[in-house]
């Protein structure tokens, strides 16, 4: 996908003065290094690597974790990965630069030069540059450290000299992208500690002239391509954490201190202004809340482990999107499936079957002190205990909430449940997204998400790509491809590229009532097709376990369409305007009835492509079939719509 000037027209406009001045001077820079040799940087002697972990930590792995890492790194160790969806048996001995799934492969060149946003020349950037955050390299390196085989710590090393020969600094796509150098430089200060152990490790990093030229490469690179305004979302913080970590533990060179200070600094600012006060990561999209508060613990054990100090400010916004993130997940510790979701991570050590979610709730507990109102988490990951050896214990002191919130003002969010916490129901009613771009944003004004026991009944379908297939992008993030109501044929807020919306709907909730009489209550409404005003009523009767759904639509008459996403193991069937869904959960048929608004024509899509229709995507590069219910018809203002969801059945009955 390449930018138009159009594209780069209405990108400008979303930049103030003082980004714009700072993008000028980016420019500039590039344009410089362009022309220069890069530097040898400078000389080191005697480095010592001391930011290992304390004692016992590794022992305190639990087994079945320790098992399922193993597992994940011998799968490795036989060259076989997979990357959103795309198996690769090619990782024995990779080719840096490949993308498998179109068959491409990068351009050389200066870095700044790579058309990397154009699949033709490059191919999937997402498959090229995954790999090459060495996130794998960890989970071999962990496997090392839990086993003592030194199989593990070579190969780690095979691929580091590998990978470090074939990038060198400013050369081709992985010198592109700030959240790609500063992910990559946390791989490796783990990769560093993890491997400590054995023999190889110091001639791998510290005394490797080649390693000590490209950690102070990458520094240098982030110290001067910070992302700035607009951009200054998920990025940054990954910018920022990659560079403290690398400061912290590889504080070798006579710009360590100041690198450290600034990436501290930008740390601190960036969590709070990406941060509600409620907690939730300001970008609406629950991957990247996990994403910044992974960074955000691992910069801070960074902190901890070179002891380093760090304002209160840092460990209390990450206290709080761990308390927000308690509050918001399902009964299977699930959180929502709101805006972009890329599958990224900040720290991976752990084996495939490790779930994310609870591996947060369990490293919040054991830093921060768990709640007594929090779900229950049972340990089982490998990261917990890593981190947990580092961090030191925060929260005692602080102001918390006294019970589990329902409704998240700052952003919007309102989680209504029943009394046994088995039916979840996510209502958005906040901003369309954060700063002038909202990048990681869908058009998913006054969305619903329900689920019975974790299961998605009715489901936000996703993301599945960003770059490369416009139309899907397109799809997966407009007002039809959410749980919502459709004007015109037209998105609630206007695309202006892939990541920049030019017009935001703006939504306001009128009520967020959790339990009034039995009964969950919550209404709001938003502009984005004015003059008329959408507004949704949605009410839980927990004794009948009953959803009940009102759109009203104010102003002139004009063409909807009202769509409902079934989750991929519910089956529908529609007749009229009644559907019966049926899903089976822990070997339990369970099933509900969904009473449609009568005033629309409803018809069922499942995976049509022309134009993209029901489809539901569980992960980057992934997605399947699933059964969408569409009202067509008109709003007038004289009745709303009403759409009645009754579980049956086990848990529903």
């Amino acid at each position: 996908m390449t930018m138009s000037a159009g594209w780069y027209l209405r990108r400008l406009s979303a930049m103030g003065p003082q980004e714009v001045a700072g993008r000028v001077g980016d420019t500039l820079r590039r344009r410089r290094w362009g022309n220069e040799t890069p530097p040898a940087g400078p000389a080191v002697s005697g480095a010592r690597f001391t930011a290992v972990l304390p004692a016992g930590a590794v022992e305190a792995v639990p087994a079945e974790a320790a098992k399922r890492l193993v597992a994940a790194a011998d799968r490795l160790m036989d060259g076989r990965a997979e990357f959103f969806g795309v198996e690769r048996e090619d990782m024995a001995d990779p080719d840096w630069w490949f993308d498998p799934k179109t068959g491409r492969r990068a351009t050389a060149g200066y870095a700044f030069d790579v058309p990397y946003r154009d699949e033709d020349a490059v191919g999937d950037i997402k498959q090229i540059w995954e790999p090459s955050r060495h996130q794998y390299l960890t989970v071999l390196a962990a496997a090392y450290a839990v086993t003592g085989n030194e199989r593990y710590a070579e190969r780690v090393a095979d691929h580091l000299r590998s990978w470090w020969k074939v990038n060198p600094p400013l050369e081709g796509v992985h010198w592109v992208s700030g959240i790609e150098l500063g992910i990559r430089l946390l791989s490796w200060v783990w990769v560093r500690r993890l491997l400590d152990g054995w023999s190889g490790a110091a001639a791998l990093f510290e005394a490797n002239p080649t390693a000590l030229h490209q950690i102070w490469h990458h520094q240098r690179w982030l110290a001067a391509f910070p992302s700035r305004g607009s951009s200054a979302n998920n990025h940054v913080i990954a910018e920022a954490a990659g560079q403290f970590a690398a400061a912290c533990a590889f504080d070798w060179f006579p710009e360590s201190e100041r690198w450290r200070a600034e990436a501290l600094r930008s740390l601190d600012r960036h969590l709070r202004a990406n941060t509600f006060l409620s907690g939730l990561n300001r970008e609406l999209a629950s991957e990247y809340h996990g994403l910044v508060l992974e960074l955000g613990l691992a910069a801070v054990a960074e902190a901890d482990a070179a002891g380093v100090p760090v304002p209160a400010t840092v460990r209390l916004v990450l206290l709080r999107m761990t308390d927000a993130l308690a509050a918001v997940v399902d009964n299977r510790l699930r959180p929502p499936r709101q805006g972009d979701a890329d599958d990224g991570h900040g720290l991976v050590v752990d084996g495939a079957g490790t779930d994310r979610w609870a591996s947060l709730l369990a490293t919040g507990g054991a830093v921060f002190g768990r709640l007594p109102w929090w779900p229950e988490v049972a340990a089982g990951d490998v990261r917990t205990p890593l981190l947990a050896a580092l961090l030191k214990p925060y929260g005692a002191g602080v102001a918390r909430p006294a019970s589990r919130p329902v409704h998240l003002a700052d952003a919007g969010m309102t989680i209504l449940r029943d009394e046994e916490d088995r039916i979840w129901c996510r209502c958005d009613g906040g901003p369309h997204g954060f700063l002038s771009i909202a990048a990681h944003a869908h058009a998913d004004a006054l969305s619903l998400e329900v689920r019975q026991d974790g299961v998605d009944v009715l489901a936000d379908p996703g993301t599945f790509c960003y770059h490369g297939q416009p139309e899907w992008r397109r799809y997966f993030r407009s007002t039809l491809g959410h749980n919502t109501l459709e004007l015109d044929g037209g998105d609630q807020s206007g695309s202006g590229g892939p990541f920049l919306w030019t017009r935001q709907a703006r939504s306001r909730v009128l009520v967020a009532d959790p339990a009034g009489g039995g009964v969950a209550r919550w209404c709001a409404e938003h502009d984005g097709y004015r003059p008329s005003v959408h507004r949704r009523r949605v009410e839980l009767t927990a004794a009948s376990r009953e959803l009940r759904v009102v759109d009203e639509v104010s102003g002139p008459r004009r063409p909807v369409r009202l769509a409902f996403h079934l989750g991929p193991a519910i089956t529908a069937d529609l007749t009229g305007n009644r559907a019966v869904l049926s899903w089976t959960r822990d070997g339990e048929d369970r099933s509900a009835e969904l009473d449609l608004a009568g005033q629309l024509s409803w018809r069922a899509h499942r995976g049509e492509s022309d134009p993209p229709l029901g489809w539901y995507s569980a992960g980057f590069g992934r997605k399947e079939p699933a059964t969408t219910l569409v009202g067509t018809g008109f709003a007038d203002g004289a009745q709303g719509f009403t759409t009645v969801l009754r579980f049956r059945g086990q848990g529903g009955a």
